[in-house]
């Protein structure tokens, strides 16, 4: 009963510099398989009155052309204070998205805000176990403990 065998886990953004005019896609995701997914984005730096946004798009086809966001699908933190973000996460969780590949578009606005890795977890397969993405470099499972 380990959620590796039940989770696909991909890194799907690299981390991005502080901005306050950030606007970027992260990698597009073949939900093809799966009925769910979550998107994690931290965020690592914020200057006050900086808005963190992540937003889930999708598209029929694997392209940024054509990606339209999901109704619902945006998370949204606004620093009030210098640094009081820092170490916050933004989620995003789609349960069986209408097309078949979706994205998370990141953004910022006002002032500075950094992020960190976004990771993106694929969940209910159709077909089990699931196997890791190449972007985990190693996974443990361990039942008990002694």
């Amino acid at each position: 009963m380990n959620l590796t065998k039940n989770v696909l886990t991909k890194e799907v953004a690299a981390p991005i510099a502080n901005a306050s005019n950030t606007d970027t896609n992260s990698d597009r995701v073949d939900m093809s398989g799966y009925n769910g997914i979550r998107f994690i984005t931290p965020i690592t730096d914020c200057a006050a009155t900086g808005v963190a946004t992540i937003t889930v798009e999708q598209n029929t086809a694997d392209s940024d052309t054509g990606m339209a966001a999901i109704t619902g699908g945006a998370a949204t933190a606004t620093c009030v204070v210098i640094d009081d973000l820092n170490n916050h996460l933004l989620i995003a969780d789609v349960y069986r998205p209408q097309k078949r590949y979706v994205q998370v578009a990141i953004t910022s606005a006002t002032a500075n805000i950094a992020f960190g890795n976004t990771i993106a977890e694929l969940y209910d397969p159709i077909k089990k176990p699931v196997t890791e993405d190449t972007t985990v470099a190693d996974s443990v499972e361990v039942a008990g403990s002694a």
